[in-house]
């Protein structure tokens, strides 16, 4: 059995699958099998897998999160890495990732990353910082863990679940809300993975008012009765924030119902967001 089963997950990316296969080939950590999940390709993604060790398999399209989760059934390592496929991995990612599990007894790290926007290198914000521990109130604002980076024991799906089918966009958000609110993690503070963007067709260009997906992901979390009253509270004052800027803009945009239910949102949890109420 292998110790980690590696899941790259691909769309119509023909061009960039090639190179992902590459980076994972290239591991100095062989203990692992490579999953490619095709979510219903038709540019002949297939091709750039024939003869490599991985096993390839094609599905209906069904989106991201239909597709990590087909390669969470048929892995078989105790640990689970993802790789995006426009995202690429440095040679020592596994090993070190692996060694630091090892090392600490945590259910999951991550690593760093660097940035690549249409070619060119960016720098993160300290609004991405990324932190160790218990990290739940940092992955409330925004995701700060990249699917690419993290390495996590199969175990930590039993107990938070697998990635929410229904969300088309923010289901990394989803997932790491679930899992911090359960586990401690660990940031390896070494750029081992290089993330590109910029492309036409990345989901998140696809979505106008990605809150509205995160507020839901934050509603759901506080509804699982996991939370501490710390992490309940915090969650709720996110929720607030985050209700209160999204209702602006649709408000703005003329949509005044919906700002308005956004609203309602926010109120219902004001009470409980207060200490000692």
């Amino acid at each position: 059995m292998p110790r980690v089963s590696v899941i790259i997950t691909t769309f119509n990316r023909r061009q960039f699958l090639k190179e992902a296969l590459a980076s994972v080939l290239a591991q100095d950590y062989s203990d692992r099998e490579i999953i490619v999940v095709d979510d219903g390709s038709t540019d002949g993604s297939r091709d750039e897998a024939a003869g490599l060790p991985v096993k390839y398999v094609w599905k209906e399209n069904g989106g991201i999160s239909s597709a990590r989760n087909a390669g969470l059934d048929i892995a078989r390592g105790d640990c689970i890495a993802f790789l995006d496929v426009d995202d690429l991995w440095k040679r020592k990612k596994l090993s070190i990732q692996m060694d630091e599990m090892e090392r600490t007894g945590t259910p999951l790290t991550y690593t760093d990353e660097i940035w690549i926007r249409n070619g060119e290198r960016l720098n993160q914000k300290q609004r991405h910082r990324k932190y160790s521990g218990e990290i739940f109130e940092h992955c409330l604002p925004l995701c700060i863990i990249s699917p690419s980076s993290a390495v996590i024991r199969r175990s930590v799906f039993d107990a938070a679940g697998v990635f929410d089918e229904s969300l088309p966009v923010c289901e990394d958000y989803d997932m790491w809300l679930r899992i911090t609110a359960r586990f401690p993690v660990t940031f390896i503070q070494k750029q081992l993975i290089i993330k590109r963007g910029g492309h036409p067709d990345q989901l998140s260009r696809a979505y106008d008012g990605m809150d509205r997906f995160r507020i839901a992901s934050i509603v759901k979390v506080l509804d699982s009765g996991v939370l501490s009253p710390g992490q309940t509270r915090k969650a709720i004052g996110e929720l607030r924030t985050k209700c209160r800027i999204y209702a602006g803009g649709a408000m703005k945009r003329g949509k005044k119902e919906e700002g308005e239910r956004y609203l309602r949102l926010a109120s219902a949890y004001e009470d409980e967001a207060t200490p000692g109420k």
